[in-house]
C-alpha cells in the first residue's frame, strides 16, 4: 500500500522530468538565461544569440507550450518573459553552479 508521501512523490517526479526535459536543450538555456536579467522581444534575442528567426520561434514555441515563457504584444512587437518560477530558480542554480566567473 502507497503512503501518500510516495504517491506525492510520484506525481510531482513527472512534473520535474517535464520541466528538465524542456530545460535540456543547450539553445533553451541561453534562451532562459538571456531572459533572465528582462523580458525581451524576438529581435533582440536574435541578435543576442545569434540565431535565425525559423530557429528562435521553434524554441520560445517549445519553451511556452509548456508554461515556462508567456508573451506580450506591445505595438508591433511580442515581448517573451519567464513565467514559471521553477525555471528562475533552477536557472538561478546552474548560473551560480555553472556559468558565473569564478569569485563572483
Amino acid at each position: 500500500m502507497k503512503t501518500q508521501l510516495i504517491e506525492n512523490i510520484e506525481e510531482k517526479s513527472q512534473e520535474m522530468a517535464s520541466l528538465l526535459k524542456v530545460l535540456s536543450h543547450p539553445l533553451r538555456l541561453q534562451i532562459l538565461c538571456s531572459l533572465t536579467e528582462k523580458k525581451k522581444n524576438v529581435g533582440e534575442l536574435e541578435r543576442e544569440l545569434s540565431l535565425s528567426q525559423s530557429q528562435l520561434s521553434q524554441y520560445l514555441k517549445a519553451l511556452s507550450q509548456n508554461g515556462i515563457l508567456s508573451n506580450e504584444r506591445n505595438g508591433k512587437y511580442v515581448y517573451y518573459k519567464i513565467a514559471d518560477e521553477r525555471a528562475v530558480m533552477l536557472l538561478s542554480f546552474l548560473y551560480e553552479n555553472f556559468c558565473a566567473p569564478k569569485g563572483e
